[in-house]
C-alpha cells in the first residue's frame, strides 16, 4: 500500500459503516427517532394503515384517498398463490420451520410469476405487489398446515391485516384485534439496512431477480438473532413463570452473563420507539390471553433497566401482542416477515434503479506468505 492509499475502514459486523444511500427510512439511534420517508414513526402507528405505507414506502409520498383504495385494490387483488405452492405447503413434513416453508415457497413462487425475469420497474412493481399480498397468504396457510388444517381463501372485502387474521383462524377478527395486527405490520414494515434487507440488496445488486432477493431476506430473516427473537422473548417470559420471580431470574442471568431477549439494539441506545405502540396494543388485547404475560413483562423492564440500564426493543413487547393474537410462537418470525417484505422490496427497487455491485473487502488473518510442498515430500 502507497504511503498516500488510506487504509480500508474496518468493522465487525460492518457496524457503523455507512454501505450506501437510501430515501426510505431515517434511523437516530441516539434520540429513538425512525422515519419512513419522513414521516415519524409514531405518527404513522397512530393513524396510518399498512397498505397506506407500503404505499408510501414505494412511493415517497402519502396517497390520496382515491389512489389508496386503488392501492389497496390492487394489494387484495394479488393474495391468490399458486395450487402446487399450497399442495406443497401441506405436504412439508411437520419438524419444518415455517421459516425454512415460506422460504422455500417464496423462492417458488417465482417459477409461477410471468415477470420473473423481467426488471423493469413496472415489473418489478407488479412483483412487489404480489409478493407482499401472497406473503400474508403463505404465512397463514403455512401455520394452518401445522394444525393440520386446510388453507383458508383470502376475502377480497377485508384489509390486509385483518384478512391474514382470518386467513390463519377461519373467522373474522374483531376491530381491536385487526387494529393491533395492523398497527405491527406498519411497525415492522422497514428498519434500514437491517440483516435481512442487506441480503435481498446484496442479491438484487447482481441484478438477480426480485423473488431470489427477497429469498435470501427471508433465509437471512430465519436466524435466531434476526427474526426469530421475539420467539425466544415469548420463551422467556414462560421460563420465569410469575411476577415474583423476576429479580432473582434476572440476577442469575446477569451472573452467568447470559443475554436477556428483548434489551438493547444494536441502533438505538435509548427505548426502540416502536416498542410503546406494541405495548398500548398488547395491553388492549389482555384479556386474549393470560393477564400475567404483561405483568411479568413490566416486572422485567423494571429490574433489566434498574440492574443494566437497558432499555426494550421492538421484539420485547411483540411477544406478548401477537400471543395475545393467538399466533404461534413457532411462527413469529414468519409474521415479521409478512411486514418487512414491504420494506425489502421498496429496498430492492431503490437497488435496481441506482445499481452497484455490493462487494466488501475483508481483512485477511490467515497464515502469511508460504512455498508449496510437493505430497510426496510432505511426509
Amino acid at each position: 500500500m502507497s504511503n498516500t492509499e488510506a487504509a480500508p475502514k474496518k468493522s465487525s459486523g460492518l457496524a457503523g459503516v455507512v454501505a450506501g444511500k437510501s430515501s426510505v427510512s431515517f434511523i437516530d439511534g441516539e434520540k429513538g427517532v425512525l422515519r419512513y420517508s419522513g414521516y415519524d414513526i409514531h405518527d404513522l402507528a397512530e393513524n396510518s394503515s399498512f397498505e397506506e405505507t407500503v404505499y408510501l414506502l414505494w412511493n415517497q409520498e402519502l396517497p390520496s384517498r382515491a389512489e389508496l383504495a386503488d392501492f389497496t385494490t390492487f394489494l387484495s387483488s394479488q393474495r391468490d398463490v399458486p395450487a402446487p405452492i399450497l399442495e406443497y405447503i401441506q405436504n412439508v413434513p411437520s419438524d419444518v420451520s415455517p421459516m425454512g416453508t415460506l422460504r422455500t415457497a417464496v423462492s417458488a413462487l417465482g417459477q409461477y410469476d410471468a415477470d420473473a425475469e423481467d426488471l423493469s420497474e413496472a415489473a418489478n412493481k407488479r412483483k412487489a405487489g404480489r409478493l407482499t399480498a401472497q406473503l400474508a397468504t403463505l404465512v397463514a396457510a403455512i401455520e394452518r398446515a401445522r394444525q393440520g388444517l386446510d388453507p383458508v381463501a383470502p376475502d377480497p372485502a377485508l384489509g390486509h391485516a385483518a384478512n391474514y387474521l382470518y386467513m390463519l383462524r377461519g373467522e373474522r377478527p374483531n376491530d381491536t384485534e385487526a387494529r393491533a395486527m395492523d398497527v405491527a405490520l406498519v411497525l415492522h414494515a422497514d428498519h434500514g439496512f437491517n440483516a435481512s434487507t442487506f441480503s435481498a440488496k446484496v442479491t438484487a445488486a447482481t441484478l438477480s431477480d426480485m423473488h431470489s432477493a427477497i429469498t435470501s431476506a427471508v433465509g437471512t430473516l430465519k436466524g435466531a438473532l434476526h427474526g426469530g427473537a421475539n420467539r425466544r422473548v415469548r420463551e422467556m417470559l414462560d421460563d420465569i413463570g410469575a411476577v415474583e420471580r423476576v429479580p432473582a431470574w434476572v440476577e442469575a442471568k446477569l451472573a452467568k452473563k447470559e443475554r436477556i431477549m428483548g434489551f438493547g439494539h444494536r441502533v438505538y441506545k435509548v427505548e426502540d420507539p416502536r416498542s410503546r405502540h406494541l405495548r398500548a396494543h398488547a395491553e388492549a388485547l389482555r384479556e386474549n390471553g393470560d393477564p400475567g404475560l404483561l405483568d411479568i413483562s413490566a416486572r422485567l423492564v423494571d429490574v433489566v433497566n434498574e440492574s443494566k440500564g437497558l432499555q426494550v426493543n421492538v421484539d420485547f413487547w411483540s411477544a406478548s401482542l401477537y400471543s395475545y393474537l393467538h399466533l404461534e410462537p413457532l411462527s413469529f418470525p414468519a409474521v415479521f416477515a409478512l411486514s418487512r417484505i414491504a420494506g425489502w422490496t421498496t429496498h430492492v427497487m431503490e437497488q435496481y434503479a441506482d445499481n452497484k455491485l455490493i462487494r466488501p473487502r475483508a481483512e485477511y488473518v490467515g497464515p502469511g506468505e508460504r512455498q508449496y510442498v510437493t505430497v510426496e515430500d510432505r511426509g
